[in-house]
């Protein structure tokens, strides 16, 4: 709908901009005395959950312990695997239905390290225009720790299957409008809330089901990250929301809305992997025909009703940044108990996951920092 202001809605001075190109305004000498304190205690406990995708005293992806038969077992349970659950199994045989379900997880873990690239990405742009020193370095600092999940998920699918499949057109064209805009509204309700969050909800379920042991020990150590930068997303919805103009509100409201349906009803179905059906002669078409008739939108708002479901996630995320209001509450409605939502507390799905995560990263660190003494004390 035509809307009668189109802002970049910076009603915090921690999120006004400059101009990309304007790099000349960054030196503003006035400016490196404007920063804010916001961001400083997610800046800090960074050290908390530091790891390093490639020290083998985090993970090490060359352990033996780690391998496992992908001929004969599923990564997720094979119930994961939605096209298992109609007639596109009776089309397979077992071996068949062990790889498809297989090669499920290798487009989610794919779709997932894109993502991460995308958030790499989206950070940098950040530090490229946000004004605010202090917000400034957050950014950087997200950045650093998204080229570690970049880093971490290219080693998982490198061990498991040797490439990863392409993203699918609709998580990268949304990710190609976040990362070049500069409206910041956008870069952080698109990634920060939308995109992190979905990402919340699947690192939960793959915590919770997947028979990996490898696996789940890098999405755990993801989630220590990931959940801090969901709190950034938080704090500019805690600071900005409140203060959008009536008119400034739908603009905000009704971007995130399309954003959610177009997600929806597209992220995952079959169109978006069409890649991976091929070697079992299966027509992408036929598939997803296939889904289709097997599942109702009734059993979608089943799917809806568990807590680490990825899209009740997206909902809750946009609620209690207090981005929905009557004027779409409908539109999420269909799909979940927006009472029952808005009685939830705000964390976010997998804080727990992430905090004891966190202690087992904090015993690590500690072990480093004493042979770093160490050997320092040795060259001295």
């Amino acid at each position: 709908m035509a809307h009668p202001v189109d802002p970049s809605i910076t009603h915090h001075p921690a999120y006004n901009t400059l101009d990309r190109d304007d790099f000349g305004s960054m030196l503003s000498l006035a400016r490196y005395a404007e920063r804010t304190s916001d961001f400083d205690h997610i800046i800090s406990a960074t050290v908390d959950h530091f790891w390093d995708p490639n020290d083998p005293r985090y993970i090490d992806f060359a352990d033996a312990q780690y391998d496992f038969d992908t001929t004969n077992e599923t990564l997720m349970p094979r119930d994961f695997c939605i096209e298992l659950q109609c007639a596109v199994a009776d089309k397979l045989d077992e071996g068949q239905q062990i790889r498809l379900a297989n090669e499920n997880t290798r487009f989610q873990l794919s779709s997932i390290l894109h993502g991460e690239q995308g958030a790499l990405s989206l950070s940098a742009s950040l530090a490229m225009i946000l004004r605010d020193p202090g917000a400034q370095e957050y950014a950087t600092n997200q950045a650093r720790e998204e080229a570690r999940h970049v880093a971490g998920f290219s080693n998982y699918i490198a061990k498991r299957w040797g490439t990863p499949l392409e993203s699918g057109p609709t998580l990268k064209n949304l990710m190609c409008e976040v990362v070049t805009t500069q409206k910041v509204y956008k870069k952080l309700i698109g990634m920060q809330m939308l995109i992190e969050g979905l990402a919340m909800g699947a690192f939960a379920t793959i915590n919770a089901n997947t028979n990996d042991p490898l696996l789940q020990r890098l999405i755990q150590f993801t989630m220590t990250d990931e959940a801090f930068h969901h709190k950034f997303g938080k704090i500019w919805a805690d600071k900005t929301v409140p203060k959008l103009s009536p008119e400034e509100h739908e603009v905000v409201e009704d971007w995130a809305a399309e954003c959610f349906q177009h997600l929806l009803f597209n992220l995952i179905n079959a169109e978006q992997k069409q890649a991976i059906y091929g070697e079992f002669g299966l027509d992408w078409e036929w598939v997803r025909s296939a889904v289709i008739e097997a599942f109702s939108d009734e059993d979608r708002r089943a799917s809806m009703t568990e807590s680490t479901d990825i899209f009740r996630v997206l909902i809750k995320t946009l609620l209690k940044a207090g981005i929905i209001t009557d004027r779409t509450r409908h539109i999420y409605a269909q799909w979940v108990d927006m009472n029952e939502l808005n009685r939830e507390d705000a964390e976010v799905v997998g804080t727990d996951v992430a905090e004891e995560a966190m202690d087992v990263l904090r015993d690590i660190n500690r072990g480093r920092k004493k042979i770093g003494k160490a050997l320092r004390s040795v060259e001295l």
